[in-house]
């Protein structure tokens, strides 16, 4: 399987994904094999899968079906794309504690608008939309994806696919 890790940042390929690992990111500290953004991902080739966790919040709203886009657009035929988001759905932007990360607490003004040490480390790290269950399996419906759906987590992850 030939795997898009599509806003890889420093995080490796989760464990259930098997095969040889495209790492994509706009940011050159994460040392990806292709330096894009989201919405242009180039002439990269054919993947089998698309894996996309913590990225697609950081696009502004009209960014997204863009990217959805061209997610859609390197997949071979029968290709998923999985997208993990933040689940704003029981979230109000409070500085109430919501949950603990391996990055520490985390607030509701976290989700809505990313970590704050991390955006004062990188201004790629600031969230300009968020999704909840309804607008995540919308967007990838409006991408072109043929079966698509999306299921709340814990720890406030939002998980969507989408079959091409």
């Amino acid at each position: 399987m030939r795997i898009l890790h599509a806003g890889c940042g420093h995080q490796p390929l989760p464990a259930p994904f098997v095969g040889d690992e495209v790492r994509l990111d706009i940011d050159t500290r994460c040392k990806p094999d292709v330096v894009a953004g989201l919405t242009d991902l180039g002439d990269i080739g054919e993947f089998d899968a698309v894996y996309c966790a913590h990225s697609l919040e950081h696009l502004y709203p009209h960014d997204v079906p863009t990217a959805l886009a061209e997610f859609h657009r390197v997949l071979k035929p029968g290709g998923a794309a999985v997208i993990i988001v933040p689940d704003l759905e029981d979230v109000r932007p409070t500085e109430d504690f919501v949950y603990m990360s391996d990055g520490g607490p985390i607030c509701g003004l976290d989700m809505y608008y990313g970590k704050r040490s991390l955006i004062e480390a990188s201004p790629y790290m600031a969230h300009h939309c968020g999704f909840v269950a309804a607008t995540l399996g919308r967007a990838l419906e409006e991408a072109g994806f043929s079966t698509c759906f999306t299921k709340r987590c814990d720890t406030y992850n939002l998980v969507g696919v989408g079959v091409r």
